[in-house]
């Protein structure tokens, strides 16, 4: 077995060993790069691992073998090469498929399968999804591959639509242009949650010989089928059901900030009516070096996104803008104020409420259906029996307006859309009314188990258009929901350590919080800590156990605190897609602020600057 130039694997070893020795690469690295270039499945790889082992060029093989990358919150995601067990390529897309078709195939006992495949925009995606599809294919499955981009929610549908037992979608979300990802979906059309997503892991660790399939020929002989504009118009006309207005009067621009979401959320607002709502043509072009947006980053979380839409609208006297992310299942806004003319974009939880509110009070106020009458379910009159979810680190401000207008609330869930996606089907997707993350994720009515850019963007539209009727904007209504509910602030806080040192970094600093957190934050007492790894409750100052916590089961630390002012809690979690430590803050001030809705909100945010202040002070020098 030779390299580059005839070199033997064995003196590859030897380069490696020595370059661990001389600590220019990890002992773990080492062993990842032995295996690529000694085991025959990942033969096509070693001439190029090999040229970099005898240039030296060490800084490459340890990014590329420094970790075996991970399934996720969101599936595996990570920088793109051309080799390497920490990278997203040819062979860990190769193995993510076989994984995801392989477990099927083992826990049913069939040796067949139905599979849809889409993908967004970003570079390579097109190839990573014609590779998924030809390993599926390869392995017996009928695939059903879009013909273009299209976003992540229709790919949920078509899952659901087409009656498959597993999705792929090609996709790195709000990435930066380096990285790419796989995301793997079940036949709820849902993505993979426990017991399947250890299993699936498995299979992929196990993988060695794939079977693929030719592209080409297995479309030809219908292996592989090519899917297109009658699903789009079935994804469509399931939201355009779920409308709860019939105003259309709005003056708005839409970005997809080079990503799919012309497809799906503009498409989707074309259709409805709203003929006002042009799209910002910088941002139109789909473009996985996301060319025109600020630093090259397409997460609209960022405020930084909206910087030249924001300076277009002013151009053209328009009041509201949105934008999706590279897969068009988030969506964010930036709306004018009315008193000062500045626009300010809103936060996830902002706009997971605003929806809320607006579905509530508009299905609350629908008349009750006729005995025996057929109609649409979601635009039916509310009961006790319906519910909303959100998980454990989204705003209570939803929850409050749910259950003020007599709903139940689902709210014991962990981070990521596909949690919210499980309980629809545990506690029936017929009662169910919305469900939202802090994270920009939306999803109403039943046609898809994932979050969705665009029905989130048809109803912010709905509602700004009816405000707009009585000269009022988002904002106001805002206002408006504070001063009924009362003021509730909250913020994110991510902190990143990359690399293999970085995520030792991120492990050490969970492990203080578990075992010897801060006490006392910026004036803030904090009384207790919720630990959803341990399934425990623990007192504060003692860190004793004082309590038994039920699932969910995950790496989240959520603490309690006290002020005069308000109630402050935090959570902290480590990614998993990205290479940080997530922190979410929340206050909550004593009762409705009434007629004081800018004191409270002062008030508030002033104490959660401080603890945030405080909290930085804290995680800082635990980071280096």
């Amino acid at each position: 077995m030779t390299g580059q130039a005839g070199q033997s694997a064995d003196s590859l070893i030897a380069e490696i060993d020595k370059a661990v020795a001389a600590e220019s690469i990890r002992a773990e690295t080492g062993e990842f790069a032995k295996r690529w270039i000694t085991e025959p499945q990942f033969g096509k790889f070693r001439d190029t691992i090999a040229a970099d082992i005898s240039a030296g060029n060490w800084e490459t093989v340890e990014s590329c073998f420094w970790e075996e990358i991970a399934f996720g919150t969101g599936g595996r995601r990570g920088p793109m090469a051309e080799y390497g067990s920490a990278t997203i390529n040819e062979r860990t897309i190769a193995e993510s498929a076989y994984g995801l078709a392989a477990y099927f195939q083992e826990t049913t006992g069939r040796t067949d399968g139905r599979a849809a495949i889409s993908h967004d925009s970003r570079n390579r995606s097109r190839e990573f999804a014609e590779l998924t599809a030809s390993v599926m294919a390869g392995l017996g499955l009928k695939v059903f591959i879009f013909e273009a981009i299209r976003s992540t929610p229709e790919l949920s549908f078509a899952v659901r639509h087409l009656n498959c037992d597993v999705g792929v979608m090609i996709s790195a979300s709000h990435n930066p242009p380096a990285d790419n990802g796989f995301k793997a979906y079940w036949n709820t059309g849902g993505q993979v949650v426990a017991p399947y997503d250890k299993g699936i892991v498995q299979k992929v660790y196990e993988a060695t010989d794939i079977p693929i399939a030719n592209f080409d020929e297995a479309v030809a002989d219908g292996r592989i089928e090519i899917i297109g504009e009658a699903l789009d118009n079935s994804y469509i006309d399931a939201m355009l059901k779920l409308t709860l207005s019939e105003n259309r009067n709005l003056k708005a621009i839409f970005s997809p900030l080079h990503g799919v979401g012309e497809t799906s959320v503009y498409k989707l607002l074309q259709a409805a009516g709203f003929g006002d709502i042009s799209i910002f043509e910088p941002h139109r072009a789909p473009d996985g070096n996301f060319p025109n947006v600020p630093d090259q980053l397409p997460n609209p979380e960022n405020a930084r996104v909206f910087e030249p839409i924001v300076e277009h609208a002013k151009q053209e006297d328009i009041g509201l803008v949105l934008a999706s992310d590279p897969d068009a299942d988030r969506i964010a806004a930036s709306v004018r104020c009315s008193k000062t003319g500045e626009y300010v974009v809103l936060s996830g939880n902002q706009i997971g409420a605003l929806i809320c509110d607006y579905i509530v009070k508009k299905r609350s106020a629908a008349r009750p259906p006729i005995d025996g009458a057929i109609g649409n379910p979601f635009t039916s009159h509310l009961t006790s029996e319906h519910y909303i979810v959100e998980t454990l680190v989204t705003t209570q401000l939803t929850a409050t307006i749910a259950k003020a207008a007599g709903l139940k609330v689902v709210d014991e869930l962990l981070v990521g859309f596909k949690f919210i996606g499980e309980a629809m089907d545990q506690h029936g997707p017929d009662k169910f009314v919305f469900g939202t993350e802090e994270s920009l994720g939306y999803l109403a009515g039943d046609y898809a188990r994932d979050k969705d850019a665009a029905i989130a963007a048809l109803y912010l539209a709905e509602l700004a258009a009816e405000l707009a009727a009585d000269d009022k904007t988002l904002l106001d209504h805002l206002g408006s929901l504070y001063a009924e509910h009362g003021y509730f602030s909250e913020r994110t806080r991510n902190d990143y350590a990359y690399g293999p040192t970085g995520k030792a970094l991120i492990d050490g600093l969970m492990e203080i919080l578990r075992t010897t957190p801060p006490t006392e934050l910026g004036g803030v007492t904090l009384t207790s800590v919720s630990d959803y790894g341990n399934h425990e409750v623990r007192d504060l100052p003692s860190n004793a156990k004082s309590a038994d916590l039920p699932q969910p089961q995950g790496n989240l630390l959520i603490f309690h605190g006290t002020h005069d002012d308000c109630r402050i809690r935090f959570a902290a979690r480590p990614s998993g897609t990205e290479p940080k430590i997530k922190f979410y803050l929340f206050a909550e001030p004593h009762g409705p602020a009434g007629d004081d809705v800018d004191g409270h909100r002062a008030r508030t945010d002033a104490r959660l600057d401080e603890f945030e202040a405080a909290l930085g002070s804290w995680i800082e020098p635990k980071l280096k």
